[in-house]
Parts: C-alpha cells; sequence; structure tokens
C-alpha cells in the first residue's frame, strides 16, 4: 500500500481533501496496533498488515480493513473508491458513521479484560500439550500447514514439559521442527538467521523479513534443545543465529536493531535468491555441482525462476560426519556470501527497541552460560548496560524506542517485562547483583504502573501512558509471548530466587485473571501455561556460597551449567548486605569452613550442604 497508494498523487489529493492520515509504526505503539487490531478482527472477522483503519476525530472506527488496493479488483473495495464514498457519507450523514462507532466501542470495550476471577489448574498443561499435539505438521513439524510461524513458546512448553513427565512424543515433535526449519529456506544458509516465516509447508520458502524478536526466541529454543539433549546440531544453529545478529543487528554501543525487510530494489528476497549460472560464476564448476546438489539450486529453482539454498532433499547425517565436506561447505558459503554483499541489501530498521533487546539478552546470556561462551555473555552486558544508560529516564522509568541519539514513548508492559526475563537471564550467567537488582527493580515498577487491580493481570500501557480509547490487556501469545505470559514467569521466579510473598500473590492473581482463556484454549498460552507448570512443578534451588574467581566455586557452577534442570533457579553469596538485603533467607546459606560451599533444596526441602564439586554433581541429578 505504501507503494501502491500512500505515494500516488490522485490517494494523496483524496486523503488531504477530507481526512487526517496518520502513521503508525506498530512496533514503536503496539499499544495503539492492539486496539485497532481488535477492532479490525471484531468488524472483519480477520486481522492483519497493513491495518487500515477510519475513525472519528475522537478515535472511534467506523470501518477498518487490511490490504485495500488503490482500486477496486479481485472483489476487494478500492482505497480510492472507499475513500470517496466515505468523504460523500461524512458530509452528507455524519450521524451515521458516528454512530457506529459508538456501537462499536461499547461491544470492543468489553474484550479482552479478562474473564470473571477463575482458576487455573493443572489440566490445562496436559490439554495445552495435547492440542499442540493435534495441531502438530508430522510431515515437516510445525503447528500449521501454511503459512508456517515458528513459534518457539510452543517448542519451549514441549521440552520443559518432556523434561517432566518423560513424554517422548513432545521432544520429537521439538526435534523435527527445529531440523526441519534450519533445513528450509526460512533459515539463510548463506548469511544465517532466521525469516519471519515460511509460506508454505516444507518451510522453504519465506517472508525474508528477518527480526530481532524471531532471532532471539529461535536462539533460546535451539540453546534449550542443546542444553536438554546435548546434540551438537542444535547448538550450531544457535551459533549462527548469533553470528549473523552480532555481525548485522548491533549498534555500535550495543543495543540491537529491530529488523530487516523482505525487499531490496523493489523485490522481494531479491537480496537472497541464486540462479544457477551465479553460483557457477562464483564458485567455479566443480564446486558449483557439489553445492547445488546439497543446497537444491537447479537451473529452472525452486521459486520464481531462482533458489533459495536449503538443505530439505539433503542427507543431513552426511553433512554432520564428514568434516571434510562440512569445511569444504564452509569455504564455498564465505565465498557466496562475499558475493552476495555486494549485492544492494534491504532497508535494515535501525530502531532500537528496549523489549526485543530485552529477548537477545536473554538469548545471549543463557546461551552463553550453557555453552561456556565469553563472547555471547558480554555481547548481553553490553545490549543490557546500553538500555539501562540510553533508554531510562532520570526517575527510573524505560523508554521503549532509541534511534539516532534520541529515547522516545514510555515502556508498555513488554519493555518491562521483556527486560526484566533478559536480566535474570544476565545474572544467572554473570551472578552481577545489578542484573538481579533492576529485574526486582523494573518487575515492581510494572507491577505499579500496568496491574489491573480490578480484574487481575497487566494491562498494556502503563497508568501514565497517553490516553488512548481503550486500556488494552493482552493475554495470548502470537508471534512472540504476551507480556502477561513473561510477566507470570519473571514473577514465579523472582519469588524463588528472592523468597518474597510478594511475587507469589501477584502470580497467583495473574493465573486467575488468564483462566478464563487458559482452561479453554491453552495452547494459545504456552509461554503462560510454561509458567505455571514452572510455578506447581518441584523446583531446584541452588546456592553456591563462594568467591566467584575460587575454582571449586567455579567447577561447581560449571557442573551446574552443563546440565539440563527445568524448574531451577541459582544464586551465588559472596556476602554483603547488598545480596542479604534482596535475598534474606542467604543468611542461613553461608561457607562452612572457609570454603566454597552448595546448598541444594527440593521443594523447599534442603540437602546438606557440601563442599565437594562430586557430591554436588549428585545432589543435581
Amino acid at each position: 500500500m505504501e507503494h501502491e497508494s500512500f505515494e500516488d498523487s490522485e490517494v494523496a489529493d483524496l486523503l488531504e481533501a477530507s481526512f487526517i492520515a496518520i502513521k503508525v509504526d506498530r512496533e514503536e505503539r503496539p499499544d495503539i496496533d492492539n486496539i485497532y487490531m481488535t477492532y479490525c478482527q471484531n468488524m472483519t472477522g480477520s486481522g492483519g498488515w497493513p491495518l487500515t483503519i477510519f475513525m472519528t476525530p475522537d478515535q472511534k472506527p467506523f470501518y477498518s480493513g487490511s490490504y485495500f488496493p488503490k482500486n477496486s479488483k479481485y472483489g476487494r473495495p478500492g482505497l480510492v473508491d472507499l475513500l470517496l464514498e466515505i468523504g460523500r457519507i461524512w458530509k452528507s450523514d455524519k450521524d451515521r458513521l458516528v454512530d457506529a462507532g459508538n456501537h462499536l466501542y461499547l461491544e470492543i470495550s468489553k474484550i479482552n479484560q479478562g474473564g470473571d476471577t477463575g482458576s487455573l489448574n493443572l489440566p490445562a498443561v496436559v490439554s495445552a500439550v495435547d492440542m499442540l499435539k493435534e495441531h502438530y505438521e508430522n510431515n515437516f513439524g510445525g503447528f500449521s500447514e501454511s503459512p508456517k510461524f515458528p513459534s518457539p513458546h510452543n517448542l519451549l512448553l514441549l521440552m520443559r514439559y518432556y523434561s517432566k513427565t518423560g513424554d517422548a512424543e513432545s521432544l520429537v515433535m521439538v526435534e523435527k521442527t527445529l531440523v526441519s526449519m534450519y533445513q528450509g529456506g526460512i533459515f539463510d544458509h548463506i548469511g544465517f538467521g532466521f525469516a519471519r516465516y515460511s509460506t508454505d509447508p516444507k518451510w522453504l520458502v519465506p517472508h525474508f523479513e528477518k527480526m530481532l524478536y524471531d532471532n532471539a526466541l529461535l536462539a533460546i529454543a535451539y540453546t534449550e534443545a542443546y542444553h536438554l539433549t546435548k546434540e551438537e546440531l542444535y547448538k550450531d544453529i544457535a551459533a549462527k543465529i548469533f553470528g549473523y545478529v552480532l555481525r548485522d543487528m548491533r549498534h555500535e554501543e550495543g543495543g540491537f536493531y529491530s529488523a530487516e525487510d523482505a525487499d531490496s530494489e523493489g523485490e522481494e528476497g531479491k537480496f537472497y535468491l541464486w540462479t544457477r549460472a551465479e553460483i557457477n560464476e562464483v564458485l567455479g564448476n566443480e564446486d558449483a555441482l557439489m553445492f547445488a546438489d546439497i543446497y537444491d539450486i537447479t537451473v529452472s529453482g525452486n521459486f520464481e525462476g531462482k533458489n533459495i539454498p536449503n538443505l530439505i532433499k539433503s542427507n543431513r547425517s552426511e553433512l554432520e560426519t564428514d568434516p571434510q565436506l562440512k569445511k569444504k561447505l564452509v569455504a564455498m558459503r564465505e565465498k557466496l556470501f562475499l558475493a552476495r554483499e555486494k549485492r544492494v541489501h534491504p532497508f535494515k530498521d535501525d530502531k532500537i527497541l528496549t523489549s526485543w533487546n530485552g529477548l537477545m539478552i536473554a538469548a545471549l546470556s543463557y546461551a552463553g552460560r550453557v555453552m561456556d561462551n565469553s563472547e555471547y555473555v558480554d555481547a548481553a552486558e553490553k545490549s543490557a548496560g546500553f538500555i539501562l544508560s540510553r533508554m531510562t529516564s532520570e526517575d527510573g522509568r524505560l523508554m521503549g524506542r532509541y534511534r539516532d541519539g534520541v529515547a522516545a514513548n514510555y515502556g508498555l508492559l513488554d519493555d518491562y517485562a521483556f527486560l526484566s526475563w533478559g536480566l535474570l537471564e544476565a545474572y544467572s550467567a554473570t551472578f552481577n547483583l545489578l542484573y538481579l537488582d533492576k529485574s526486582v527493580v523494573f518487575t515492581d515498577r510494572m507491577i505499579e504502573l500496568f496491574w489491573d487491580d480490578e480484574k487481575g493481570g497487566f494491562f498494556l500501557n502503563g497508568k501514565e501512558s497517553e490516553k488512548l480509547i481503550l486500556r488494552p490487556k493482552e493475554f495470548y501469545d502470537g508471534a512472540i509471548p504476551s507480556g502477561n505470559s513473561v510477566a507470570a514467569m519473571n514473577l514465579v521466579r523472582l519469588a524463588r530466587i528472592t523468597g518474597s510473598a510478594f511475587y507469589e500473590l501477584y502470580v497467583e492473581k495473574l493465573f486467575a485473571a488468564a483462566a478464563f482463556i487458559a482452561n479453554k484454549s491453552p495452547h494459545t498460552l504456552t509461554h503462560l501455561i510454561d509458567a505455571y507448570m514452572e510455578h506447581t512443578s518441584p523446583s531446584i534451588a541452588v546456592t553456591i556460597s563462594g568467591d566467584k574467581n575460587d575454582p571449586v566455586t567455579k567447577e561447581m557452577i560449571d557442573a551446574y551449567n552443563r546440565r539440563y534442570i527445568a524448574f531451577s533457579t541459582i544464586v551465588l553469596n559472596e556476602g554483603g548486605s547488598e545480596i542479604a538485603r534482596m535475598i534474606p533467607s542467604l543468611e542461613d546459606k553461608r561457607r562452612i569452613g572457609d570454603k566454597a560451599t552448595a546448598y541444594v533444596c527440593r521443594n523447599y526441602t534442603c540437602s546438606p550442604p557440601t563442599d565437594d564439586p562430586d557430591e554436588f554433581r549428585k545432589l543435581i541429578v
């Protein structure tokens, strides 16, 4: 619509004659997007972007839709015709449109605020997994035929459910999906990183746009799969995701950019597609023959006469077990990458969003801890430092967006929840008390600014935010988990780390507020169901009292990091008033005999403390 209509002089003249045109960046203002997408879905039965809304001056919509062509065709009304007709009615029968807006406002205001206080129950966990099994696509994984979205939070729930119950089918679904996504064209086999979604069942043809949030959440999913199974392929894929993000999506001061467009030179995917002749030119005929055979490069092409490199038809075990072949393919890929770099790049959306940076901080911290990779942890810390220094106001409020030296827009729920998640992971990776303290501070501020005292749960925008027509509240997990789902997980983990009944109280109320959805459609709130499973499962709380640089302390921390332990937390007690203030229970968990000492508590019952790393390993089995 941007090129077809909004840059067109005829459309511009019609807009200026009768309308005030407002363009909203939904990534900067997800609160506005949420409200008017709810309107569109209620009016039309569906939604999507671009989202087009016609509203009265008091913000009440009376007509909406997604894509409108410039002129009417294919049974779709054209934007020109709509502008003429709505302009005519507004002048001749304004009350008709105003009344329509008022009526719809009364209907919408009842939606999405939470139902009557209910009770989330354990069968919802099993139901969520069963529903994912029903929707699972057996041939190539994922939870739909097409389009296919990665939805990493579904995979995280299934892995944790497998670890809790031993349900093998859950892990099979996860591994099939992770491998199939990587083999498909949704993964960029030349420059790395994942595109937003696949338009076909095989994960072959992506919508070529790359989003920071997708790559962060997928990196978490692949890292957790590696942590759980010790399968090196998943570690390798996570490393490739991080390689792309650290190379192409990082601000010089450490923050991460939002996205890269699908288009270049006016064509979707042009940057990523190859002809067989181009492969021959870069690699030479002999190497090109090998590369083409493995990566499905043909003369006729696998997409609109050109080729999306993919491994769908390849023998994966051969590629992973033949070191000479792997080395040769790496050299070929590097040549193709350098050749591709000379092309016109897609536009990079270089705004920095607090919420999405929080997800990447979580991903890098978790991977850095599990893989013992200091580069990842350093990158997470730099991003966290950027947000804390550049995107936090003098009164301690988070700002939502940074670009060209300017931070703007008071942070929304996702900014507080996602950053707190990242900071909790950064604490587990570094044991820097600043990150734990800031996670507590931002969680407390989140409760203060966004909590619904009447029905429970968190609103998307804060008490001090710009007043909009409605105050939206989102429970459903979409392409990314909702702010309420992530907040629930943070509250569960903070309650366990700090021992604070304050967080327990709020997480119980949050689960009650979401119960009206979670008990009916639990597969639509998989991250919240995951948080509920963590909340209700037997927990393991590890405290290591010792100096961070002591060899025995390091050995114990490394042993914990290497072992996959769902529903667990770890705290390092180096002593001092600051950690005693944050976690009063550590008063009883000190070093014994001036030696590094580990305390392992299962479901609030603690084993005798130990200073023996081997004994510690046995306790965390």
